[in-house]
């Protein structure tokens, strides 16, 4: 793992994009693209279907390459060429599909692919060690032998976030980790994600629901047609969110709500 430059300001990123675009044949996907993201923030990711959050996500983690743009990462620009190098370098990736191995238990999830084995599988260590993470993220998992067939969605989500961060890495990103919840679990989950900003992990969340990026987020960076469309705090009003995320302005989102209301009332 990199250890960038000793030089650093404690106030520099973490992680700094400048340019980024990337191109898929005569599609352009990503256009311009620039994002900051610090230590112990979270740095949300929004904008609609087809804004380019997916694909930025995968530049980051490896999956793509960009066509044009750097990736500077501990103030050092680094390439990125596989998802094994941005693991390596720091970089730690939830995806909405979690890749979980619903016939293992906790504890043999949290180590797939990392397994403690000097001489052979350290069953007692790696039990120490998932047990200690999970407490330090008040974690509400019964057991690091449960298995995770048996386990409810927040759960789930839990133990795949609690993955990522046994490798220490200093930024994590988490595509849609509320979807598919239900109230409880999603609260769950948003205080698992302050939990790791607090720990100083700089958190990048990609989310659908504004409710929960609003909850969390430090700061929100709208996509929209591949490009930067502003970055906002997180008490920004959802209306202002919204027109960002559309294109449209609010006066015209406004006007289209009135039409709408219109049209009610001529059918009733």
């Amino acid at each position: 793992m990199t250890q960038g430059n000793t030089h650093r300001d404690a106030r520099d990123p973490i992680l700094r994009l400048q340019g980024i675009g990337k191109q898929f044949g005569a599609v352009t996907a990503l256009e311009d693209i620039a994002l900051d993201v610090h230590a112990g923030e979270v740095v949300a990711l929004v904008g609609d279907n087809g804004a380019g959050k997916s694909t930025l996500i995968k530049v980051l983690a490896g999956v793509h390459q960009p066509t044009s743009g750097t990736i500077e990462y501990l103030g050092e620009q680094v390439t990125l060429d596989t998802p094994g190098k941005a693991l390596e370098m720091g970089i730690a990736t939830v995806f909405q599909d979690l890749a979980l191995c619903e016939n293992l238990d906790v504890v043999s999830n949290l180590f797939l692919g990392h397994e403690l084995s000097p001489w052979r599988l350290d069953e007692v260590q790696m039990e120490v060690r998932a047990w200690t993470l999970l407490q330090e993220l008040a974690a509400r998992i019964p057991s690091v032998r449960e298995p995770i067939a048996s386990l409810s969605g927040g759960q789930r989500q839990t133990v795949a976030i609690a993955r990522s961060l046994l490798l220490d890495p200093k930024i994590i990103m988490l595509d849609e980790p509320t979807a598919a919840l239900g109230v409880a679990q999603t609260a769950e989950v948003l205080n698992l994600i302050e939990r790791v900003r607090d720990r100083g992990h700089g958190v990048i969340l990609i989310s659908h629901n504004m409710e929960d990026v609003r909850a969390v987020a430090d700061r929100i960076v709208v996509l929209r047609l591949g490009k930067n469309n502003g970055t906002f705090d997180a008490d920004t009003s959802h209306q202002d969110l919204v027109s960002a995320i559309t294109g449209a302005s609010e006066n015209a989102v406004s006007r289209r709500a009135e039409r709408k209301l219109a049209k009610v009332g001529d059918t009733q």
